[in-house]
């Protein structure tokens, strides 16, 4: 009988949910269970709890869990994007590039944007012909466009237009950021100077006007260079050999997007090495950052270059007394939102996926409203059966915000 009590008292710890149905001592305990363990489990009186209870194993990180203990950021910065298509103007038209749209301001009534248009197909290097169009960047000028609601588009004409022969910018213009500033207007991009070749140098220009609509007063020397501190090996035109191969930018300086910050002009900009290499974050490109009193300059390079180890188009925006900064395409750090309080010193915020082309985000008063109010809304480029046309973007933080909210999105 002994026995079958015991059996008994076990089946009902089993079927009730276990010690809590067992008489409690004051301190809480449950009467007996400690007694009742030993038995169960042939421990006799002398045994201590320590030889009943299991010991606890110690708890083992991976590679990725030691990792992970540093994503600590929360979702503020986190977003998706939507793409949809302009009408007007700046709709896709086969035969035309028109990409690399610019930041998009608003004077008066209109939204302006400036960008790359050139038309007719390229045809690569290595044709033959030092004449033929090389890339859709290529034998191109910078034009804009405006428009009242930011969807239907209107293009007003050529901005800015290649220089006459031998000039620094005499092949191409390209890939232009505006700059709107106490009353006057600054147009950065890029330049090529004939002959367009994989070894070739580019540069960066600068125009000014009083009004949006120009007429733009291009400096006659470049802002910026590449660095003088690479060295190509032979005289085949091949920009993988190299006895050298210099700073971030011995090669291209690109995508320049010019900020006034901090009572200072912030000229940001893409470099490209001489005798580039990929690694496990694709192609080694990093962001640039020259500085000048005058938006005319002199620009001189930052002794933090390069302030970023990834990103392709540059795409920088006021937040908080800092810089965001969207880094897409190339690098370790690819795909990611980032912040800097002091425009140097870049920390990732944010890991996104499918960001959009070559993004020009609207510069809205409003940056200071949320990290992404600066990059709310803007114009980016897409391909269509060979051809590059203007498409608009949206941030969309609706997963975001489902996920916040508990709400069941699934």
């Amino acid at each position: 009988m002994k026995h079958a009590g015991r059996v008994l008292i076990l089946a009902a710890i089993a079927t009730t949910g276990g010690e809590q149905q067992l008489p409690r001592s004051a301190a809480g305990e449950p009467v007996g269970a400690r007694r009742l363990a030993r038995r169960s489990s042939g421990a006799g009186p002398g045994d201590t709890e320590r030889k009943a209870r299991p010991m606890a194993r110690k708890r083992k990180l991976s590679a990725a869990s030691k990792r992970a203990l540093h994503h600590r950021k929360g979702p503020e910065w986190f977003c998706q994007f939507r793409q949809a298509d302009v009408s007007g103007d700046l709709a896709y038209e086969a035969g035309v590039n028109r990409r690399d749209p610019s930041a998009v301001i608003r004077v008066g009534e209109l939204h302006y944007v400036w960008y790359t248009k050139s038309p007719g197909a390229s045809a690569g290097f290595g044709t033959g012909n030092p004449s033929r169009k090389v890339f859709p960047w290529d034998l191109s000028e910078v034009w804009y466009a405006t428009s009242k609601d930011g969807w239907k588009w209107k293009e007003e004409g050529r901005a800015v237009g290649r220089g006459a022969a031998g000039a620094h910018d005499d092949r191409s213009v390209f890939t232009p950021e505006i700059l709107a500033h106490e009353g006057k207007y600054y147009l950065v991009y890029q330049c090529v100077k004939a002959p367009y070749v994989r070894r070739v140098k580019n540069t960066v220009g600068l125009a000014v006007a009083d009004s949006a609509r120009g007429p733009w007063r291009k400096l006659p020397a470049p802002i910026l260079r590449a660095s003088d501190t690479g060295e190509w090996l032979g005289e085949e035109d091949n920009r993988f050999l190299v006895t050298k191969k210099g700073d971030f930018d011995s090669h291209k300086v690109h995508d320049p997007c010019l900020m006034h910050y901090r009572g200072k002009f912030f000229l940001y900009y893409k470099g490209e090495r001489m005798g580039e290499e990929m690694y496990f974050g694709g192609r080694e490109t990093k962001w640039g950052l020259a500085v000048a009193d005058k938006p005319e300059g002199p620009y001189v390079k930052s002794e933090y270059n390069p302030v970023t180890n990834s990103g392709h188009e540059v795409c920088v925006w006021h937040y908080k007394g800092g810089i965001a900064a969207l880094l897409t395409t190339d690098g370790p750090e690819k795909n990611t939102i980032q912040y800097a309080a002091d425009g140097i010193n870049f920390e990732i915020e944010a890991v996104i996926r499918d960001p959009p082309h070559a993004a020009g985000p609207f510069r809205t008063p409003d940056h200071d409203k949320g990290p992404l109010e600066g990059l709310r809304w803007g114009l980016c480029f897409a391909h269509r059966q060979g051809w590059q046309y203007i498409r608009r973007y949206e941030v969309n933080e609706t997963l975001k915000n489902w996920s916040r909210a508990k709400a069941a999105y699934e």
